[in-house]
């Protein structure tokens, strides 16, 4: 048996990073895990996928050098090699999240979990058990790909996000079902890669979450890549064989066709891991599979706290991150700022990216607000005309009575990076005043969120 302060289970952004600022707190911290250091984010999620869209946005720009003045023959993709790489990525991050563990003299336990005790935590590995106790008890186990309840995923065929990483082909003519964040970045991953891709959304707009504005300029420019969209549309029957898959799909308008892939893409939503940890025994309160937390990422049970994919949404990486140095310091005896749900950004990395913080203009109205909104194309930047990337907008949503930054949406080149500076103001409570009175840099795409506060209010230099 082994006495700890705090045990985190699981080593994800939330784990890893809980465990990281736990021990810097002074307190005597171990983690478990049962496969890779670093969790689904570091390994098989987040990482992995922004080295596979790296390369696809490098082939794509190296088939238009012709754009820049360019010559570029003989232009090819090695899917494996494209792979290959991103494992490589992937494995390197590992090791970092490795050699932070021993840096930060925090014990790493190999196995699956299961607490026994609200204070007590075996872990399982080779058929051996040991038997970890603590004052304290972190979950964050994360999640996993939902599967379409007719037709699981296989890995030859019909794929899950993870399978989409290390395909065993290239596919040429690909199926994607859902067009969240993941669905979006592996649809146009393949299609820039060369795959025929269609999407397909059960709701009426791809991106959903999104503003409707981004929703609908997104859904031009990917079709104008090539890809085929179909949205308020429904997957009615999956059928994979040794040569593609075939799958019925409801229009729109009702009627049903049938169609025929190379291979298919499941991202209709994850499933949280909360199985088998023994959360039924010790009565934790859970909805629908989701653990309940309150401001501070504590559950019902004294000594027990819970963060990330785990609990409440979004269910983004750095919202987990977040999460675990809220806990941490919270179980350190320190007094942390709860966080904001509306004050956590969002971002998509397809082509052109998407990003976005707090409300929608719909969502805006319907909670009673009058607002003013800006919007600046990106054709009025001249770094973005200089990139040779001036397609997309900068949107933003003020409460007119107050000033407040209610929300900020972008479509376009380099907005994932944009993004933070809306979310710094937005957690520093800066109204339109503070964002009109910031001397922004030129020539960079950062002006155009200038631009898009000053057209808010009627004030808009270049357009």
């Amino acid at each position: 048996m082994s006495d700890y302060d705090l045990i985190v289970l699981g080593s994800g952004p939330g784990g890893y990073v809980a465990a990281i600022r736990a021990a810097q707190l002074g307190l005597k911290v171990a983690i478990v895990e049962r496969e890779n250091l670093g969790g689904i984010c570091l390994n098989w999620g987040c990482i992995p996928t922004k080295a596979l869209l790296r390369s696809a946005e490098i082939y794509h720009y190296m088939q238009h050098a012709g754009d820049y003045g360019l010559t570029a023959a003989n232009i090819s993709a090695d899917i494996d090699a494209v792979v290959k790489r991103s494992r490589g990525v992937a494995k390197q991050l590992n090791q970092g999240v490795t050699h932070l563990m021993k840096k930060n003299k925090i014990t790493v336990h190999m196995g699956d979990g299961k607490l026994t005790a609200a204070n007590t935590l075996t872990v399982t590995k080779d058929g051996k058990s040991e038997e970890l106790t603590a004052k304290n008890i972190i979950l964050a186990t994360g999640a996993r790909a939902r599967d379409l309840p007719f037709a699981p995923a296989d890995g030859k065929r019909i794929w899950t996000y993870r399978h989409a990483m290390v395909p065993p082909e290239m596919p040429k003519k690909l199926l994607v079902i859902g067009s969240g964040a993941i669905g979006i970045e592996f649809a146009s991953f393949y299609n820039d890669m060369g795959a025929e891709v269609t999407v397909v959304e059960m709701l009426d707009r791809i991106v959903p979450v999104e503003d409707a504005d981004v929703s609908t300029f997104l859904e031009k420019a990917l079709t104008k890549q090539g890809m085929t969209i179909m949205t308020g549309a429904g997957v009615q029957e999956l059928k994979a064989s040794a040569t593609g898959v075939s799958a019925k799909i409801k229009g729109k308008d009702g009627k049903v066709v049938a169609s025929e892939f190379t291979h298919c893409i499941v991202a209709i939503g994850i499933v949280p891991n909360t199985e088998n940890i023994g959360l039924e025994a010790l009565g934790v309160e859970m909805d629908r599979g989701f653990l309940k937390t309150d401001p501070m990422c504590r559950t019902n049970v004294p000594g027990l706290w819970a963060i990330g994919d785990i609990t409440a949404p979004p269910w983004l990486a750095h919202k987990a991150s977040h999460e675990g140095v809220i806990a941490a310091e919270a179980i350190a005896g320190g007094h942390p700022h709860a966080m904001d749900p509306k004050n956590i950004p969002g971002c998509t990395y397809c082509h052109p990216q998407v990003a976005s913080v707090g409300m929608t203009e719909a969502k805006a109205k319907e909670a009673g607000y009058d607002v003013k909104v800006g919007n600046f194309p990106f054709l009025g930047n001249g770094k973005a005309i200089a990139l040779g990337e001036a397609e997309g907008f900068i949107k933003t949503v003020f409460d007119a009575k107050t000033g407040e930054l209610l929300g900020a949406h972008m479509v376009g080149a380099e907005v994932t990076e944009l993004i933070q500076g809306y979310t710094i103001g937005k957690t520093a409570e800066l109204v339109e005043a503070d964002f009109m009175h910031t001397v922004f840099p030129h020539p960079t795409l950062s002006e155009m969120m200038h631009e898009s506060v000053l057209g808010a209010y009627g004030k808009m230099l270049h357009m």
